[in-house]
């Protein structure tokens, strides 16, 4: 199954980027031990529009354009459900199992999700109730998703 990652926003240089892409190098060389394929990582533009509602329309035509056609969504938003490392691998190894060939990841712009693009999610996750700036939240994704294969492949990364 191939995994992407679809944000509004972009990483800058620093060490953000660099962490965040520690952890997508590690599960690119794990994840095909257990059928698990980074397909990429994509950054998009903030709509510049007058408004949150509009902005994050906006957005989410761009998102629905760059995801593939029938990826199961997976969106990021702190009205979301609450999982564990466990829960999260399973989720995802089952999805694998089952025959789905892409699942994307989403993280909005500063506004948030629009309405419409989270309604089609098959998963509203939330990293914890506390608020993240985007940019720690591609580094938690991909440190989750790297923590992900070791679970499901039972590497001793993930420790209980």
């Amino acid at each position: 199954m191939k995994i992407g990652i679809y944000a509004v926003g972009r990483l800058k240089a620093g060490p953000e980027k660099e962490l965040a892409s520690r952890y997508l190098d590690r599960f690119s060389k794990a994840g095909p031990a257990c059928g698990l394929e980074f397909s990429r990582s994509a950054e998009l533009n903030e709509s510049r529009a007058g408004n949150a509602d509009t902005r994050k329309r906006e957005e989410a035509a761009e998102l629905s354009r760059v995801i593939p056609d029938g990826a199961l969504l997976v969106v990021l938003d702190e009205r979301g459900k609450a999982m564990d490392s466990a829960e999260f691998a399973r989720f995802i190894g089952d999805n694998r199992d089952n025959g789905q060939r892409d699942m994307a990841f989403v993280i909005g712009g500063a506004d948030g999700i629009d309405p419409d693009l989270r309604d089609r999610a098959r998963l509203v996750l939330n990293l914890g109730k506390l608020t993240w700036p985007h940019q720690v939240v591609r580094i938690l994704i991909a440190e989750q998703l790297y923590r992900a294969v070791t679970i499901l492949t039972g590497h001793p990364y993930h420790r209980v």
